[in-house]
């Protein structure tokens, strides 16, 4: 590394935020990167050390000293070639990743690291402003043609891997843009849509097809798929929400959290919402029950909205502020963490388990009967804290369950395992020639993964592609 002693002689500090009155009226990022110089200094942090646990601890293998250092000498495009080596939209995860690498970095064994999530983002940010990304278009076309089913991170991640190796790849989406949760799953404000749309336009270029408003197993059927395709890829996603089976779940009020946050989406995106559709949280009283990311982005976009009030239950107990116990570094640490949107108002209960929606008399939901609970995996009542929490809107935000069974899975003869998911050996799926990857696969997980199975499952494609045809 260029500085020896940059882990020694240069603190760590992280990007800013635009302040919480400005930017909970608008739906406009809120990181604000330091300037180069400075990031500079964060990268020379970069100590050298003799095993990279960053390295284990990021799902993409991201080669994270080497454009750290790239970074830190002023050589954009060497850090450019070094991050694109192993991601293909580090713009995307350097926004929405929780950085697992810094969480492994040995400099956290003292919770200082580096500051890796910005350094990423400021590369490849850097590089668009420069006009560095450029498309890749194969100097051969193999004559082979792949559908990839799904436009979020792991597919889009699979079909440029596959269009660079010179196969036809068509895209086919459901939703009327491309993006999958990344387009309708995470807000404005986490992640704007022009950084999807500028990676479409180079992919188109490199040779994708994006067809939009096709579900799959509808609009095209699975064998009219096997029939114009050499290769599938699944990478549909795992969007089947954890439901909350209670007393009162009938009533008007009471929604899962990604038909919230798609909609508020939609409409950032200046798309009309019907107003017998329309989810709204202006002036209500919100409960989001969950308290994972996607509750997290529900009490943001809460906030935008102008909710009267925000609480966010978690059935877990709250967890400590540092690592206790067997919870070891280079381990990703169970501590308490406070994202971006909680800094912004509402507040948070720990231990709470809903058990029932209670109503107003006329169908709509007026408020949520709770309980105090121990801990996991018992959550055991605790004897008289039965209480009730105001609430005029309820968003169930407590996770997936897998993916959607029947419509193309059925028709291509695919089961589900017993989380859920494809079942997949090396990304291929029981029928040959269709593979799957991404949550579709693995359940519900982050960008990052998702981007690392798009990309390892288009080099098992591409091996397949490459055996000869039985005779």
């Amino acid at each position: 590394m260029g500085n020896i002693r940059g882990f020694l002689d240069v603190e760590r500090s992280e990007h800013g935020k635009r302040p919480v009155a400005e930017r909970s009226l608008d739906w406009r990022e809120f990181d604000l990167l330091p300037a180069e110089p400075a990031l500079r200094d964060q990268a020379s942090r970069c100590m050298e050390c003799g095993i990279p646990f960053c390295h284990s601890g990021c799902p993409l293998g991201n080669v994270i000293p080497e454009f750290n250092d790239h970074l830190y000498r002023d050589h954009p495009e060497w850090a450019l070639a070094v991050l694109h080596a192993t991601n293909n939209f580090p713009e995307f995860t350097g926004r929405v990743c929780p950085a697992p690498c810094e969480a492994a970095c040995t400099l956290n064994l003292d919770e200082q690291p580096v500051t890796i999530k910005d350094i990423e983002r400021s590369i490849i940010d850097r590089a668009w402003a420069d006009g560095r990304v450029v498309p890749r278009v194969p100097k051969a076309r193999t004559g082979k043609r792949v559908a990839v089913i799904g436009s979020g991170p792991a597919g889009l991640a699979a079909a440029q891997e596959l269009a660079r190796k010179g196969h036809a790849v068509t895209v086919f989406e459901q939703a009327d843009r491309i993006g999958g949760l990344l387009r309708y799953g995470i807000p404005d404000f986490k992640l704007e849509k022009h950084l999807i749309d500028r990676r479409v336009v180079q992919m188109e270029a490199e040779g994708v097809v994006f067809r939009t408003g096709m579900r799959a197993g509808t609009d095209v059927t699975g064998s009219e798929l096997r029939g114009q395709f050499d290769a599938l890829v699944l990478c549909g996603g795992a969007r089947r929400p954890r439901d909350l089976a209670l007393p009162g779940r009938h009533l008007e009020g009471i929604h899962f959290a990604m038909a919230f946050l798609e909609q508020a989406n939609r409409r950032v995106a200046g798309d009309p919402v019907p107003s017998r559709e329309a989810i709204l949280a202006t002036g209500k009283h919100v409960v989001v029950i969950g308290g994972g990311d996607t509750g997290s982005d529900c009490l943001g976009t809460s906030i935008r909205q102008g909710a009267g009030a925000i609480l966010q239950i978690e059935l877990l107990p709250k967890p400590p502020d540092r690592r206790q116990g067997a919870d070891l570094w280079p381990a990703w640490p169970q501590i308490l963490r406070t994202s971006s949107s909680q800094e912004e108002g509402g507040t948070r209960d720990w231990a709470v388990m809903s058990t029932a929606f209670l109503d107003d008399g006329q169908g709509r939901l007026r408020a949520i009967q709770a309980v105090r609970v121990g801990p996991a995996p018992g959550f055991t009542v605790v004897p008289g804290t039965e209480f009730e929490i105001p609430c005029e809107l309820a968003l169930l935000a407590m996770g997936f369950t897998g993916s959607e069974p029947g419509g193309l899975l059925e028709q291509l003869g695919i089961g589900l395992d017993k989380r859920g998911n494809v079942p997949v050996s090396g990304f291929r799926t029981p029928v040959d020639g269709v593979f799957a990857a991404g949550d579709q696969a693995r359940g519900q997980s982050l960008v990052v993964h998702a981007i690392n199975e798009g990309r390892k499952a288009a080099a098992a494609v591409h091996l397949y592609l490459q055996q000869p045809v039985p005779a």
